[in-house]
């Protein structure tokens, strides 16, 4: 029997998605619940696996790469067929190819005969800065005599060998340089077709500049209590839940916290309206291979430090994996990017669209600040947030960020939400 495999739905408003590559080829005996591709839609990547035991057939057009419409049939899987039947199918082995001939022992005795010079010949060839392989030999077993190295012309001029000295080495062009080198490669390139997600992330960025009036306003955080607190309970912390206690959490719940104080920030325009939100799902950016993702921490404000934390973490091993889902990236209504991770000082994040703002974290540097009116050497780091103007004022906007300064400077009036 015969069972269609066919693209399924992967989240609403997808319509095609990409094949992204078959991970079994057409006429391999498969088993129940193995992978047999990889899809790639404008969101994630999704597995596709054997519902059945049976025997792949890829339909053409349906290669890696193609285009396909949802509910689309791309392959069949004949269950009626065994893996004896599938090994029987594979075309035999071709037998080993030869080994390349290898010269006459005469033609090799030749030839390690005519590049064997006798001193005087030697010294002439030397004398003369010539290329032996040039010239033919008339002697025994085509031996180069002197005559035959006194009447060839040198291939470059080259003085006298002084005596106890080496002669100099032959004069090299430029342009036999270059021909030693092989070809320039001034023009190669490699022309790779974008992927389905990375077509997304470029469209998403697109419209983000084109609709949203974007402007971005900065501060900087003294980060002392928070790695104090960090570094006192760290140990304790990976002991109880298992995982390292990083920054994630602390600028999550002030996030939260500042959008309760300016619900605009927490908001989106829906074509003349404005859609305020009264849950928090806070979409954290995340690198991965295929490109940027922003899975979200749903009902962030409902978690604790340790949830918050969890929640990251599941989502980064989800999206390094591969296996980020539509609805891992969907529903969220504010985003944190960090460009400190890969080292990045200061810079201007663009809004994940059609959110109404994005917080960009940044590098952790020790730097002389005015504490009390003595300069002290101080972890601090800038902080960015890109925001519509369209909704959100610049007096919001900064004030948003002040917020989000004061609860990381004073972590246990954070976790006391106080």
């Amino acid at each position: 029997m015969k069972q269609e495999i066919k693209v399924p739905a992967v989240g609403e408003s997808i319509t095609e998605a990409t094949i992204g590559s078959w991970t079994k080829k057409s006429g391999e005996f498969v088993k129940r619940n193995e992978v047999l591709m990889l899809l790639e839609t404008d969101k994630a990547s999704v597995e596709v696996v054997a519902e059945n035991d049976g025997v792949l057939t890829i339909l053409p057009g349906n290669e890696a790469g193609a285009v396909v419409k949802i509910g689309a049939t791309v392959a069949t899987l004949d269950t009626a067929a065994s893996a004896g039947s599938a090994e029987a199918g594979k075309p035999a082995q071709a037998e080993a190819a030869p080994a390349p001939s290898q010269p006459a022992p005469q033609a090799a005795a030749k030839t390690d005969a005519s590049q064997h010079l006798s001193p005087a010949v030697q010294r002439i060839v030397t004398e003369k800065g010539l290329d032996t392989s040039n010239i033919q030999g008339t002697g025994k077993d085509g031996r180069l005599t002197k005559g035959d190295v006194l009447e060839a012309q040198p291939s470059a001029k080259a003085p006298a060998a002084a005596p106890a000295k080496a002669a100099p080495a032959p004069q090299v062009s430029a342009a036999e340089v270059m021909a030693a080198r092989g070809p320039s490669k001034q023009g190669d390139k490699k022309v790779v077709p974008m992927t389905t997600i990375r077509k997304r992330i470029a469209e998403k960025l697109k419209e983000a500049q084109n609709t949203a009036a974007l402007l971005t306003t900065f501060n900087e955080i003294d980060m002392s209590k928070v790695m104090e607190l960090r570094s006192k309970y760290k140990d304790k912390f990976k002991e109880k839940y298992g995982l390292n206690l990083g920054f994630n959490g602390f600028f999550v719940k002030a996030s939260v916290e500042a959008l309760k104080a300016f619900p605009a920030v927490n908001a989106l325009i829906t074509g003349t309206d404005i859609e305020y939100h009264n849950y928090y799902n806070i979409g954290i950016a995340v690198s991965t291979e295929k490109g940027l993702m922003v899975p979200v921490v749903k009902d962030a404000d409902m978690l604790s430090l340790a949830g918050i934390e969890m929640a990251v973490r599941d989502l980064a091993l989800k999206g390094r994996d591969g296996k980020i889902t539509p609805n891992d990236l969907s529903g969220g209504t504010f985003s944190i990017t960090n460009g400190g991770v890969f080292g990045s000082l200061l810079s201007t994040p663009i809004l994940n669209y059609p959110q109404s703002a994005i917080l960009g974290l940044h590098k952790i540097q020790d730097r002389p600040v005015a504490i009390d009116g003595k300069v002290e050497i101080r972890p601090m780091m800038y902080v960015a947030l890109t925001y519509d103007h369209r909704i959100i004022d610049g007096k919001e906007a900064v004030s948003f960020l002040v917020k989000i300064k004061e609860l990381v400077e004073d972590p246990e009036r954070l976790l006391l939400e106080v």
